[in-house]
């Protein structure tokens, strides 16, 4: 297994931003994605990744953005399998297969959530009184039951710690209601299409997470799009409401973390190998499902 890579550093490029998992740097008309073989899990990063992580995330994100283009325009300026320009020529083996060069734009202050079957949060909301971010749903669905009318729920970015789940009402507040509107409107036709497409390949996508940006006044699909760091993949033969579902993300690294004595405060604990294969083996598997393709 190759050792995960951890940090990127390009000299001579800029680096505007690092995040839990993406290194961003400026390369004047554009930006260059990293995604990086880090991972987190409680909004603290682990000191050990997964290897080859954010090569499955990236080759998954422009897959699709293949497939959506269609449906909404997105900032990328190459494709998955273009080379890169020259100045990128001596980094290539380091950045093949987790790079994404992109459009420079606004990105909207907010999350785009489309909720198909109730989970996390959501789940919990509706225990409670029967709505999710305030959107009352019908009597009776059970845990991971499927919400009929998938719903938008957005939700405010946070740079630390956990988003936070927003009403309608506010988000068109911050961004005015007619990009509100559109944003809502395009998330849900998106993750529409994306759920049967992953249907047929045998992986429900029970909720997932869209970024807009404002380019020249156009919405466009920014980040990273239907990812196992995105969304929540369910396999579609293992499916039974009314109990959780096993997932191809990062549950293996949860489960561990939670049977250990930890403040769920940084510096976060070594994973151990075995946790480090069986989550990198579901990343990947993910991938292949959708994809039919092997990394």
């Amino acid at each position: 297994m190759n050792e995960p890579l951890l940090k990127i550093d390009l000299p001579g490029i800029p680096k505007v931003k690092s995040g839990k998992v993406r290194e961003v740097f400026d390369l004047g008309e554009s930006l260059l994605f990293v995604a990086t073989d880090r991972i987190s899990a409680f909004d603290v990063i682990m000191p050990n990744g997964i290897p080859r992580k954010g090569e499955a995330l990236t080759r998954l994100s422009h897959y699709w953005f293949d497939e959506t283009e269609s449906l909404v325009p997105n900032h990328r300026l190459l494709r998955g399998d273009d080379p890169l320009p020259g100045e990128l020529a001596e980094y290539a083996e380091m950045l093949e297969g987790r790079s994404m060069i992109v459009k420079k734009c606004e990105p909207l202050p907010i999350e785009c959530v489309v909720r198909g079957f109730l989970a996390g949060s959501g789940w919990k909301e509706y225990q409670a009184g029967g709505t999710v971010c305030g959107i009352q749903l019908p009597a009776g669905i059970l845990e991971c039951g499927e919400i009929v009318d998938p719903i938008f729920t957005p939700a405010t970015k946070a740079e630390e710690g956990h988003d936070e789940n927003i009403p309608f009402e506010k988000a068109a507040e911050l961004v005015g209601s007619d990009i509100a509107e559109k944003a809502r409107r395009l998330s849900l036709r998106i993750y529409s299409a994306a759920r049967e497409k992953a249907r047929a390949k045998g992986i429900i996508i029970a909720d997932t997470k869209f970024e807009f940006g404002l380019r020249d006044g156009e919405l466009i699909l920014i980040d990273e799009v239907l990812t196992s760091d995105s969304s929540r993949f369910w396999p579609a033969d293992d499916y039974e409401a009314g109990r959780s579902q096993a997932s191809f993300d990062k549950q293996f690294v949860r489960d561990y973390l939670e049977t250990l004595e930890w403040n769920k405060q940084p510096p976060g604990p070594v994973l151990p190998e075995d946790v480090v294969e069986r989550t990198r083996a579901k990343y990947f598997e993910a991938y292949e499902r959708i994809t039919g393709r092997t990394l």
